[in-house]
């Protein structure tokens, strides 16, 4: 916005002159920064005020007509030296002059006092738009800082839980040999288990008694823990260069931990900083100095790769550790899977035991709630079936008292249709009303009889359920233990 009487452009925005001394850092961090040249901001080299305004206001008020000291006002008249009054007296102007001078005069101050606010309702808007943006910046800066450490925190924990993860598997492996010594294989419980459970599962009753796969499962587990028995192989595979990869593996994690546990101290005194923080100075040209190695996708990736090593590392030492405990001891660790799918298959058919029983119940509960509401509406057909007869007999009183009337009052008026309408209509009624109680007796009896079935049915289930349930998984429960199928007594 151009202002009257102003240059277009403030000179504030004009560079000062260098300070003519530069303070040395008082931080104990300068020593470190000794070869770098501190930095002044030339934003405080700027003049407070424009050159312009000590100009304008140097200047010393004349008494210059008013036409050229403001050439859009309208020239001033002027009055003739020599008075034209009788009395002799000199006069310059007159007192319309007078008055319109000072006229001028306020307008022209109350023009220059408009422009002096608006310049200092602009030069406030931007200070603080100035303000603002500074503040704006240095919370992103340090919004960035925050989520920079906050990173750095999450990927330490991460290396963290890693690296426990792979002392313990380190520890696992190393006293595998050991655990190996002490193994020992127990398959003549498990065998006698699952004859038993096959015992015990041939007394189911009627539609229960089926070859399910609760059966298949137990005759495989008999065929295996059989064939186990037979070959029962040891074997003893080599755990020195797991051991070694595993140590390296750890190294990389440890290293990466302490270089993220220094620069996540170093992002986080960073981000502490504030304006009125001790230990801040200039560091001039430190912006255009660049020594990261790295971006934020190969920092992550760095890292993400030290724990996937760690990782398949562990699970190659994980799967060594099952692989030699399975060399050593395959019949009964073979055994154990067969041992957990038999008891998987059989928790799979109590639950679907379970849920017919439940249906099961659940429709015998409606069936009940059916054959009372069955038999609630017949008393209600029978009683309405009553009422419709009481009604009819007093239609049919009527008709027949009607026929007593003498010679032309036997007359055929609208009564008498209606009653004879009335009539017919109830007995189209109590025909109908004894087809529903027919129908709905009919129905009665095959809801005790499918009443009947459920019951029957609910007691297989019953006995099905308790069979496999409280006997066979009862033994399954106890014994083989994990212990004692992978040889830790």
């Amino acid at each position: 916005m151009e202002l009257y009487g102003y240059p277009l452009k403030a000179k504030f925005n004009q560079p000062r002159p260098p300070p003519p001394k530069v303070l040395p850092a008082t931080s104990t961090m300068a020593a470190s920064y000794k070869n770098r040249i501190p930095y002044h901001p030339e934003s405080f080299n700027m003049p407070w005020m424009p050159n312009s305004y000590y100009k304008a206001a140097a200047l010393n008020p004349t008494l210059s007509p008013l036409s050229e000291s403001f050439p859009g006002l309208p020239s001033t008249k002027i009055v003739p030296f020599i008075s034209e009054r009788p009395n002799g007296v000199f006069t310059r102007h007159t007192l319309d002059d007078w008055h319109r001078s000072n006229m001028t005069n306020y307008k022209e101050s109350e023009t220059t006092r408009h422009n002096a606010e608006r310049l200092r309702a602009d030069l406030t808007r931007t200070i603080k738009d100035v303000y603002q943006q500074a503040k704006r910046t240095q919370g992103e800066s340090t919004k960035n800082l925050g989520e920079r450490v906050n990173d750095i925190e999450y990927w330490k924990s991460e290396l963290c839980i890693e690296l426990d993860a792979m002392i313990r598997e380190t520890n696992s492996l190393a006293d595998m040999q050991k655990r190996l010594e002490r193994a020992l294989a127990d398959t003549e419980g498990p065998f006698q288990v699952a004859h038993k459970c096959l015992l015990n599962r041939e007394k189911r009753m009627g539609i229960d008694l089926v070859h399910d796969d609760v059966e298949k499962q137990l005759i495989t587990e008999i065929k295996i823990i059989r064939s186990c028995r037979e070959r029962l192989q040891q074997c003893l595979d080599t755990v020195n260069s797991q051991l070694m990869c595993n140590k390296e593996a750890r190294q990389e994690l440890e290293k990466d931990l302490a270089d993220k546990q220094m620069g996540h101290h170093i992002d986080s005194k960073c981000y502490q900083l504030k304006n009125h923080s001790r230990g801040i100075h200039y560091f001039r040209g430190v912006e255009r100095i660049d020594a990261t190695v790295s971006v934020p996708e190969t920092w992550a990736r760095f890292t993400d790769n030290n724990i996937f090593r760690s990782q398949s590392a562990r699970a190659t030492s994980a799967k060594l550790r099952a692989s030699t405990e399975s060399l050593l001891m395959g019949t009964a660790d073979e055994m154990w899977r067969q041992f957990s799918k038999v008891n998987d298959a059989f928790t799979s058919r109590i639950t679907e035991t379970a849920n017919a029983k439940s249906k099961i119940q659940t429709h015998l509960a409606k069936t009940r709630q059916e054959i009372f509401q069955i038999e609630t509406k017949i008393q209600v057909i029978q009683k309405t079936i009553r009422d419709k007869e009481v009604q009819l007999k007093v239609a049919q009183t009527r008709l027949d008292e009607r026929t007593r009337r003498p010679n032309v009052e036997l007359c055929r008026d609208a009564a008498q249709i209606r009653l004879v309408q009335e009539v017919n209509e109830i007995n189209e009624t109590l025909r109908n009303l004894h087809q529903c109680l027919r129908a709905s007796e009919d129905m009665l009896q095959m809801l005790v009889r499918s009443k009947g079935v459920l019951e029957h049915d609910l007691v297989v289930k019953n006995n099905s359920l308790f069979i496999d349930q409280e006997r066979c998984m009862g033994m399954r429960k106890s014994y083989p233990s994990t212990v004692q199928i992978l040889g830790y007594v």
